[in-house]
């Protein structure tokens, strides 16, 4: 009778790891747009990379706050556009020389 009342148990990380695996990936990520933002700006004086490196910051930035409060499955979604529009910004940049 204690086995039928007792819940499933769930694989996977508890709400508590995801917010922290989210928040260390969010930082990282915002570590790394910013070095790719600064090693760009060396190489091309262009403002639409200034301006899709700056809005994959604020997204990253965005990401971690929505981690911290506990709002993982968002903050994912905001990390691939963060990932997808820092990679379109180099396509893009490069497409234009």
């Amino acid at each position: 009778m204690s086995e039928a009342n007792s819940a499933p148990e769930r694989p996977g990380l508890t709400p508590r790891q995801a917010r922290h695996v989210r928040i260390v990936l969010s930082a990282f990520i915002m570590v790394a747009v910013g070095l790719a933002l600064i090693l760009r700006i060396d190489s091309t004086h262009s403002f639409l990379t200034m301006g899709f490196y700056g809005i994959a910051l604020i997204l990253a930035g965005s990401a971690l706050v929505l981690s911290r409060q506990g709002r993982t499955r968002v903050a994912t979604v905001v990390l691939g556009v963060c990932v997808a529009l820092a990679l379109g910004a180099e396509w893009a940049v490069a497409a234009l020389r």
